[in-house]
């Protein structure tokens, strides 16, 4: 029995190899996206437009740092730490060209109440002579920092935990209109928590259940007490920005360059502070010393991570969902892809590594991301080359910061979630797409508001995935996997006999989206199976097949090649009989499947439709109304391609 265990533990050994260079090398590329695309960047075609978007991109980060710093609850400048270094971790480890991370609203907002609620402002004027070494600040906002980077900290190593237990794809849980009331509900929150410093009035701090509530009681109680020069300061800044914004966006594609509104109203806010003196003479709020530099690393007091574990996960899920949505996009707006996994890593040392330099934590904001795709941004330099200009505010601009108004910062913050608030309009769309949709997310919203942005969010996706199984026992079938393939190869009367390509894809599942990307990778797979088989052997027919194929499968043809064959039209039709519930997610998929096949010249076409999914797809997408697309069978849909075609013969028939 020794020898026989010493021969099975050789064995074990001499299938162990040590890992090759390529191996390491392959890793790295995986795991360090700047090694992918850095040494492939186009300085001349690139470094411009990075350079105008970095720079604008700068002023937004400095702004938004000032504010959401005081949002959380911290000296303004740890807000500028936050604009620093997290864009920087999130320049190597990330996949989105077009992702600005670095501080944000929702995740500040959350950790806010940790703050307040371990370090009091009532304990203020125990620590308000006695300085630390933190570039002269005192203890009590050191303390409060240390705090703030512990839920940085903490929230970090829960999504480095996500990365590492492949967790980062399971966000399939959280759908659009859960999202959205979530995002939109959180916006509400940090609305309501700039209003004392909209109307320039003295509250404290209100946090927990039904918050949202009493901060408006008690500004209603003390409505006398509210200061006019404030109030008057708020609304004009307010205005000034949005007619601005819009001006810009209007107009974005006559001028090169967009005016930074945010950075002339600080300049021009702070400069009129500073001649009138409103700080003493109307008692207006103003930021105050902002020091110079960036303090050596600390790391965050490990002795309260247990005290903040709650706020750490909120941070985790939900700076990680807003995140992710916005890498998605971009990438599906700019035609690249993203690892959920991969991104998941990158945001978490984001917060784990800024947390030993005094951050806040950190997310990708949606104004800022929004920024950049109107800026033509093109990679992450972009962000790296905003890095440069905060560095230069830290170390030179910021002390010329002091006499900026607090309630001007409370109208950049109120703005800048203008994305966020206008998404009430999704509303009517749930309404007209999928009233259970627009349910979930009333009540996510409300939930939201009420308690806070984690608690609505697990609300959403516990109310999600109860709906979704009570209504998946009444479906014909459950699996994605129960698909029928047919396919029908018809020769025309063509010179050269090209054959024309005809599948019938036979949907027998509802369509939610728990399987929505299942369906899409199957779909692709189908493709991409059939186009390994039917590949011909003659190198110069090679690439003369299926457009749909080439499009799903990813494959390359020489443009000869391509050009002989761009006149075979290939056709989709999609059997939907088997369909018997949808949701939004199910009809966006279905409409991006047909706008992607039509950008491709393949004809799509939907036979056994409900009146109710046909519905759906007319108000979601922009359908071609040119073309008829919904039939009553798949026979009649034959019959139209038969017809507009001119096609003589069918054959070759196969049924997988």
């Amino acid at each position: 029995m020794t020898g026989a265990k010493r021969k099975k533990k050789s064995m074990f050994w001499s299938k162990m190899h040590p890992p090759h260079y390529e191996d390491i090398k392959q890793w790295c590329r995986r795991r360090l996206p700047i090694l992918e695309w850095a040494p492939h960047y186009n300085l001349k075609e690139n470094l411009l437009p990075d350079t105008v978007s970095g720079i604008m991109l700068a002023v937004q980060q400095v702004t938004q740092g000032l504010a959401f710093a005081i949002l959380s609850s911290v000296h303004p400048v740890f807000g500028l730490y936050g604009s620093l270094f997290p864009a920087i971790i999130y320049a190597i480890f990330g996949m989105g060209r077009h992702v600005a991370t670095g501080t944000f609203a929702l995740t500040s907002l959350i950790s806010a109440n940790a703050v307040e609620r371990l370090v009091p402002q009532s304990s203020r004027n125990l620590t308000m002579q006695s300085n630390s070494s933190v570039l002269g600040l005192s203890d009590f906002e050191v303390q409060r920092i240390g705090v703030a980077a512990a839920v940085s900290f903490l929230g970090g190593v829960i999504q480095v935990a996500m990365f590492v237990l492949q967790l980062g794809s399971a966000t399939f849980l959280l759908t659009e209109p859960v999202i959205s009331a979530m995002t939109t509900g959180a916006a509400t929150h940090v609305v309501t928590s700039q209003v004392k410093y909209l109307l320039g009035i003295k509250m404290p701090y209100i946090s927990g259940p039904l918050g949202f509530f009493y901060i408006y009681a008690h500004v209603f109680e003390n409505i006398k007490s509210v200061r006019l020069e404030a109030l008057l300061l708020s609304l004009l800044s307010i205005v000034v920005l949005v007619l601005v914004k819009e001006l810009n966006e209007q107009f974005k594609r006559k001028i090169k360059v967009v005016l930074p509104v945010d950075l002339v109203l600080i300049i021009a806010a702070s400069f009129a502070c500073y001649c009138t003196n409103m700080e003493d003479t109307y008692g207006l709020e103003v930021v105050g010393h902002i020091p110079k530099g960036i303090p050596p690393p600390r790391a965050p007091p490990m002795n309260i991570l247990s005290a903040v574990v709650t706020e750490a996960f909120g941070v985790a899920l939900v700076g990680y969902v807003a995140s992710l949505a916005l890498a998605q996009g971009s990438a599906k707006k700019f035609k690249y892809s993203v690892d959920d996994n991969q991104e998941v890593l990158a945001h978490g040392l984001s917060n784990v590594i800024p947390s030993f330099f005094f951050c806040i934590p950190s997310a990708a904001a949606m104004g800022r991301t929004a920024g950049l795709y109107s800026t033509g941004a093109k990679t992450q330099v972009a962000c790296l080359i905003s890095c440069i200009f905060v560095l230069i505010v830290i170390y030179a601009i910021g002390p010329l910061l002091y006499w900026l108004p607090m309630c001007v910062l409370a109208s950049i913050i109120v703005v800048g979630l203008k994305g966020m608030l206008i998404q009430f309009r999704d509303l009517k769309k749930y309404w007209n797409v999928d009233k259970i949709d627009w349910g979930i997310w009333v009540s996510t919203y409300i939930f939201t508001i009420c308690f806070a942005a984690n608690v609505g969010l697990l609300f959403g996706v516990v109310c999600t995935i109860a709906i979704v199984i009570g209504r998946f026992p009444r479906a014909k079938t459950l699996s994605i996997k129960n698909m029928k393939e047919m396919e029908f190869k018809v020769k025309t009367e063509t010179d050269d006999e090209s054959l024309q390509q005809v599948k019938i894809i036979s949907i027998n599942n509802p369509l939610v989206f728990l399987n929505v990307k299942k369906f899409h990778m199957d779909l692709i797979n189908i493709m991409q199976k059939e186009n390994a088989n039917n590949q011909p052997l003659d190198d110069i027919s090679k690439c003369e097949q299926n457009t749909l194929l080439n499009s799903l499968s990813n494959g390359n043809c020489n443009e000869e090649t391509a050009q002989s064959s761009s006149h075979d039209k290939s056709a989709l039709i999609l059997d939907c009989s088997g369909l018997t519930f949808f949701d939004y997610s199910g009809v966006a998929m279905l409409v991006e499947v047909y706008m992607d096949c039509k950008d491709q010249s393949v004809d799509v076409l939907l036979a056994n439709c409900t009146a109710s999914l046909i519905k759906a797809m007319k108000y979601y997408g922009n359908l071609d109304s040119e073309k008829p697309i919904f039939f009553e069978s798949v026979s009649a849909a034959i019959s139209n391609i038969y017809s507009n075609k001119n096609f003589n013969k069918l054959s070759d028939h196969s049924e997988v």
